[in-house]
């Protein structure tokens, strides 16, 4: 994994060097195809023998299983092997979908993850989950599978609207909460330098969020328990996406799923009023949402909760904080069984 400011133009080089690749397959969205692809696809023609591109309309409602199908189909067009190998060139979507492109196609590929929104710095392209959304539920189909390389150019973010790095502040902010105590600190006495993209703000917060991954993910990298913190957030989250018909981003998602998760952890039992507020507080002065849309009630958000892949033998399971740093455990486990009562 490398992070930094101007990696960019110096990644074709290195991805050349790779024995056993002849072909690189770019995968990107439409928006991100006309900003940065062809930079990429100029640089990695001048290294490498064959350079293609497969791009889809941008937005949370293609990343499909239809979709995922139609970069197939094009990637055996072009006869594609299995001496080729993916690059993931986008945000959170391009990046789920083509790591599952990469482990499915010919029985799986390596791929490259460069990704270019803050939310895909900081979480998406670090852990190997890949996956696709279905009716039903957010990422209900998918796979591990580990990029061989990550580039992180944190100035590839200047392109982004001042919205979208808020969405990215989110996981930050989940990360401070879940295992940073001085990261959660930071971000309360810097969060204008963060959303200015103040460029040395912003690489303390993506090398510190891509160490505590990275670290989560070596010891548990297929969620048998320790790597279920990194859901907090995201169970109440996913259900209010899904709810929503994606119209409220994920960053959004996830920041009222923290705020409603700390509520629940604090009637529980577990987290402190204080610590609760400072969770609602940080969230707010982020300027993402903080309450759960008025006509989502409970128990529409349970019902969706129970689609979530983290359910077990029925119970809903959450990831609860119970300090800023810490997480919660009973029995032994991270994955903490809620009742629909305390929602």
């Amino acid at each position: 994994m490398k992070i930094g400011d101007g990696l960019f133009p110096l990644i074709a080089s290195e991805l050349a060097e790779i024995p056993g690749v002849d072909c690189w397959a770019v995968i990107t969205d439409s928006n991100v195809a006309r900003l940065h692809a062809l930079a990429l696809i100029s640089d990695l023609k001048k290294s490498v023998a064959r350079v293609e591109i497969f791009d889809f309309p941008a937005g949370e409602s293609n990343k499909t299983r239809e979709t995922k199908q139609s970069i197939e189909d094009m990637m055996q067009k072009s006869l594609l092997g299995r001496d080729c190998a993916v690059i993931a060139l986008g945000g959170g979507v391009v990046g789920d979908l083509a790591g599952f492109v990469a482990a499915t196609y010919c029985r799986g590929v390596p791929y490259v993850q460069i990704p270019t929104t803050l939310v895909a710095c900081v979480d998406s392209s670090v852990g190997g989950k890949t996956g696709v959304d279905t009716p039903a539920g957010k990422n209900l189909i998918g796979a591990f599978h580990q990029p061989i390389a990550v580039y992180s150019d944190v100035g590839l973010l200047s392109t982004l609207e001042r919205a979208h790095i808020i969405e990215g502040v989110a996981e930050v902010i989940k990360y401070g909460v879940i295992k940073d105590p001085e990261l959660f600190a930071f971000l309360e006495e810097n969060m204008d330098a963060v959303l200015k993209c103040d460029e040395q703000a912003l690489l303390h917060i993506v090398e510190r969020s891509c160490s505590i991954k990275a670290r989560v993910v070596e010891e548990d990298e297929k969620e048998a328990d320790l790597r279920k913190i990194l859901n907090f957030g995201h169970t109440v989250g996913h259900a209010v996406e899904n709810l929503s018909g994606y119209s409220i981003p994920h960053g959004g998602a996830v920041a009222i799923g923290m705020v409603a998760e700390a509520r629940i952890s604090r009637e529980m039992g577990f987290l402190s009023e204080g610590e609760t507020r400072r969770i609602e507080d940080l969230i707010k002065s982020a300027g993402l949402p903080s309450e759960v849309p008025s006509e989502m009630d409970g128990a529409r958000i349970f019902e969706a909760m129970k689609l979530d892949k983290k359910v077990r033998a029925g119970n809903v399971e959450m990831a609860l904080p119970c300090a800023i740093g810490e997480m919660a455990a009973v029995d032994g486990s991270h994955g903490i069984p809620v009742d629909e009562s305390v929602l």
